[in-house]
C-alpha cells in the first residue's frame, strides 16, 4: 500500500493551506470515524490526535488493523491525494494496539451469561493437574473427578437444534452452577461445558459421593420449568489429551 512511502521523501508538498471545513461530498467520502482526521486536514491542523481517537474508537468496535489503515489511507487520498503520513499512521497504530490490548487484559474466564466458568477455563485446570503431576504430585485420575449435572431435555428446546429460549436455558444453568457452588464452596473449577450442562472439577476424596447426591437433592429442589436433571462422577482419564477428548464429548448438548 505504500503506507510508509512519504517517510523517506523528500518534503516537497507543503501541508495545504487551511480552509472553513469538509465540503459535503468530502464529508460523505469518508470512512465511517474518520471525520475528525479529515477535519483536521482541511483546516491545516495536527491531525495526530484525531488519528489517535480514531485508532480507540476502531479498536472498541471490534475494526481489525487492516481495516483501520486501510480507512486512513482511504481519507488522506480523498483529502491530500497521497498516502498518509508516518506520524499518522503511528499514532494510529498506537492507539489502535493500547485499546485491543488494553480489552484483551479484561477477559475473563467466565461465561458471560451464567458467571460460570468457561470451557477452556476447565480444561486449562485440568491440564495444570497433570503438569504437578510431572512434579511428582498425584494422578489426576486418582485425584479430581468431573460431577457432570445435566438437564437432558434442555437440549431439544425449541426445535431440533435445541436453539430456542436461549436466555431462559442459560438461567436454568446459572441455577445447576449456584447449587453445585453450595456443595463445593471452594477453589473447585465449575464451567459451563455445553448449552445444558455444567461440570465440577472436585477433589476425589472420601466426601465425593455424599457431595455427589447433596448436589443432586438440591437440584431436585430447583425450579428448572420442568426440566429432569441428571447427576454423575465423571473419572478422568489417564492422559491430558484424552481428558480434552472428554471434554469434547461432554461439550456435545
Amino acid at each position: 500500500m505504500g503506507f510508509f512511502a512519504t517517510r523517506g521523501r523528500p518534503a516537497t508538498s507543503a501541508t495545504p493551506p487551511s480552509r472553513p471545513g469538509l465540503t459535503a461530498r468530502e464529508r460523505m467520502g469518508l470512512p465511517a470515524r474518520f471525520e475528525a482526521v479529515g477535519e483536521a486536514l482541511v483546516a491545516g491542523l495536527d491531525p495526530t490526535p484525531a488519528c489517535q481517537e480514531v485508532g480507540r474508537d476502531l479498536a472498541r468496535d471490534g475494526a481489525s488493523l487492516e481495516e483501520a489503515l486501510a480507512g486512513l489511507r482511504e481519507a488522506w487520498l480523498l483529502l491530500r491525494g497521497c498516502d498518509p503520513e508516518y506520524d499518522a499512521i503511528a499514532s494510529l497504530l498506537g492507539a489502535w494496539s493500547e485499546t485491543t490490548l488494553s480489552f484483551v487484559n479484561n477477559i475473563t474466564c467466565e461465561d458471560p451469561m451464567t458467571g460460570l466458568a468457561s470451557l477452556a477455563h476447565l480444561r486449562s485446570s485440568i491440564s495444570a493437574l497433570f503438569r504437578a503431576h510431572h512434579q511428582g504430585q498425584g494422578h489426576p485420575r486418582d485425584t479430581h473427578a468431573l460431577v457432570v449435572v445435566d438437564l437432558p431435555g434442555d437440549r431439544h428446546a425449541g426445535g431440533p437444534r435445541g436453539n430456542g429460549d436461549v436466555i431462559g436455558r442459560a438461567l436454568r444453568v446459572a441455577r445447576l452452577g449456584e447449587a453445585a457452588r453450595t456443595v463445593f464452596p471452594g477453589s473447585d473449577v465449575i464451567g459451563r461445558v455445553c448449552s445444558n450442562r455444567i461440570a465440577v472439577l472436585a477433589p476425589r476424596d472420601t466426601r465425593l459421593g455424599v457431595r455427589v447426591r447433596l448436589v443432586r437433592r438440591l437440584v431436585e429442589g430447583l425450579d428448572l420449568e420442568g426440566q429432569q436433571s441428571r447427576v454423575w462422577i465423571e473419572g478422568l482419564p489417564a492422559t491430558d489429551a484424552a481428558c480434552g477428548l472428554l471434554l469434547d464429548e461432554l461439550a456435545r448438548p
